[in-house]
């Protein structure tokens, strides 16, 4: 059993009750009491804090009657978030590296069928060139190596989601795990972005 499971047991014997409840959002839908929760455990735990849920969040989610559920959930999440930033960052790069004007590409990509969520909200920071941290880089080392252990315990191949934790790591090596994580485009070099100066490190 995982560490949640026997919490959850221990719980129980204490006539307690368990919820476990990610949430997805950041902090803007936090502040705006529109986040998603992601919650599982007993129905009575679920029932109970199913109000304080709804006060924080617009959608709110019950997995399962297993404590942990929730979590594997989130983790399954931030492997998408994760490889979309790493995917619009290169595709970013590529067009910087090609001459296209990084406002023009982002008002392609935005009315077009690659957009995404991630792609819209985090490459407005590259063409802004401000990396003013709403989500660092660091969070995004340390989430895909979360991503990274759940697979390996279920030994499972992550082919996109390794390379989108090697993307991290590198800007994160390079000195910018503390910016925002749309930095990630800065691992690549022989590009101009906005905002970022030639002295600035590169790897």
């Amino acid at each position: 059993a995982d560490a949640q499971e026997i919490a959850a047991a221990a719980l129980t014997a204490l006539n307690l009750n368990m919820l476990d409840a990610p949430v997805s959002g950041g902090a803007v839908k936090a502040a705006q009491g529109e986040m998603t929760v992601m919650a599982s455990g007993s129905e009575a735990a679920f029932t109970r804090l199913k109000p304080v849920l709804d006060a924080v969040a617009s959608n709110v989610y019950r997995i399962s009657d297993t404590p942990g559920a929730g979590s594997t959930v989130k983790i399954i999440h931030q492997l998408l978030a994760g490889v979309h930033i790493a995917a619009a960052a290169e595709a970013m790069a590529l067009a910087a590296r090609a001459g296209i004007p990084l406002d023009v590409m982002y008002d392609v990509v935005t009315h077009a069928a690659g957009n995404s969520w991630m792609f819209e909200n985090r490459m407005q920071h590259v063409v802004d060139g401000d990396y003013t941290p709403r989500s660092a880089v660091d969070i995004f080392v340390k989430d895909l190596g979360l991503v990274a252990d759940t697979a390996k315990a279920l030994r499972f191949p992550l082919p996109l989601a390794s390379t989108a934790l090697n993307m991290f790591t590198s800007a994160s090596n390079a000195g910018y795990g503390k910016e925002d994580d749309s930095a990630v485009i800065k691992i690549f070099s022989g590009i101009t972005l906005p905002g970022v100066t030639p002295e600035e490190p590169s790897c």
